[in-house]
C-alpha cells in the first residue's frame, strides 16, 4: 500500500505562498492580509504562526542561506576549470532566482533588519572568498594568469554583478521577471569578468559561449 503524503502544515503553506507572492508582485506590494486571503485563512491564523511579514521574510532568508551554504565554500577540492565555474554560477543564479524577491528589493528589506544585513554581508564575504579560491585553483593549473590583487578585484566584481544582475536585466528589458531574465546570460556575464585572465582552451570556451549570448 502506497504511503500517504503528509499534508503540509499551515506554517509551511504560509512560507510557500509568501515566496510565490513576493516573487510575483514584489515584497513591498504584499501584506500579511494578502497572504492570508490568498490561502483562504484568517489573518489571526497567520499571526498565530508569524507575528508579522518580516518574520516570514526571515524564514525565507534562512532557507536561502542554507541552500547557499552548499555552494559558497572556499575550500576548493581538486583542479577547477571553466566548466566548473559555469556549473557553479548556474546553481548560484538558480538559487537567487527562486528567491528573487530578496534581490529585487534588497535595500528595502535589509534596511528593516540588522540581522538580515549581517547575514547577507556574510554571504557576500563567503561568495568573494569562494570565487577567489576558484580563481587561484585555475592559476595553479595554468589556465588563468592573474595576481592576488587582480583575483581580489575579480571576486568583488563577481559578487557585485551577481547580486544585482537579475534586477538589472529585468529593468533593462522593461519586462516582468519571467520574460526578462535569462540565467544562461547571467552566468556568461559573470564569466566575462574572468575571461580576460584566462588562457588557451579556457579562453576559447568563453569565446564560444559569447556567440550564444551576445
Amino acid at each position: 500500500m502506497a504511503e500517504r503524503k503528509r499534508p503540509r502544515r499551515t506554517r509551511e503553506r504560509i512560507v510557500e505562498t509568501s515566496l510565490v507572492m513576493f516573487n510575483r508582485l514584489g515584497e513591498p506590494n504584499v501584506t500579511t492580509a494578502d497572504i492570508a486571503d490568498e490561502m483562504g485563512i484568517s489573518p489571526g491564523n497567520l499571526y498565530y504562526h508569524f507575528r508579522n511579514k518580516d518574520e516570514i521574510i526571515g524564514e525565507l532568508f534562512a532557507t536561502l542561506e542554507r541552500r547557499l551554504d552548499a555552494l559558497l565554500d572556499p575550500r576548493v577540492r581538486g583542479v577547477v576549470n571553466v566548466e566548473d565555474l559555469w556549473f557553479f554560477l548556474h546553481l548560484l543564479f538558480e538559487a537567487m532566482w527562486d528567491y528573487r524577491f530578496l534581490y529585487r528589493d534588497l535595500d528595502e528589506i535589509l534596511s528593516r533588519s540588522r540581522k538580515l544585513t549581517t547575514h547577507f554581508a556574510s554571504i557576500l564575504r563567503r561568495g568573494t572568498a569562494t570565487v577567489s579560491a576558484l580563481c587561484r585553483s585555475m592559476v595553479d593549473d595554468g589556465t588563468m594568469l592573474a595576481s592576488e590583487r587582480e583575483i581580489a578585484a575579480i571576486a568583488e566584481n563577481v559578487a557585485l554583478v551577481a547580486t544585482f544582475w537579475i534586477s538589472y536585466q529585468r529593468i533593462a528589458a522593461q519586462q516582468p521577471d519571467a520574460a526578462a531574465v535569462n540565467l544562461d546570460r547571467a552566468a556568461y556575464q559573470v564569466l566575462s569578468l574572468i575571461a580576460p585572465f584566462l588562457q588557451g582552451s579556457s579562453r576559447a570556451l568563453i569565446d564560444r559561449l559569447s556567440q550564444d549570448y551576445l
